[in-house]
């Protein structure tokens, strides 16, 4: 039987600027899913990308090549993630005029 767990590791944050969600460690999971929502209304409106972003200790990172197109016109965006190790985390920039209120989700299943 498989195994699947999903946590919130970002739960009404504000993002501005520099992101980085917090680590979770899914060394146990064969392939990870993130959802990003959208609470709030949202200022500005460039196209933004987050990358998926691994890690061997949950400190030093680097990109994975997944990235989530965060769609600021809908209230869900997501991708899905496979051969990763063990820390999972999103990356990325939001342009100066934006400002967002999210929840992120990550879903994992071995």
């Amino acid at each position: 039987m498989r195994q699947s767990h999903t946590a919130v590791i970002e739960r009404n944050t504000s993002w501005s600027g520099r992101i980085e969600t917090e680590p979770y460690e899914a060394g146990w999971a064969s392939e990870a899913m993130f959802f990003v929502r959208i609470l709030e209304p949202r200022t500005g409106s460039a196209p933004v990308s987050l990358a998926v972003q691994i890690s061997p200790d949950g400190i030093h990172w680097c990109n994975e090549g997944t990235v989530l197109p965060l769609d600021t016109a809908a209230a869900l965006s997501w991708c899905r993630v496979s051969q990763f190790g063990t820390w999972l985390r999103l990356a990325g920039r939001l342009p100066r005029d934006m400002s967002l209120k999210v929840m992120v989700y990550i879903q994992l299943k071995a």
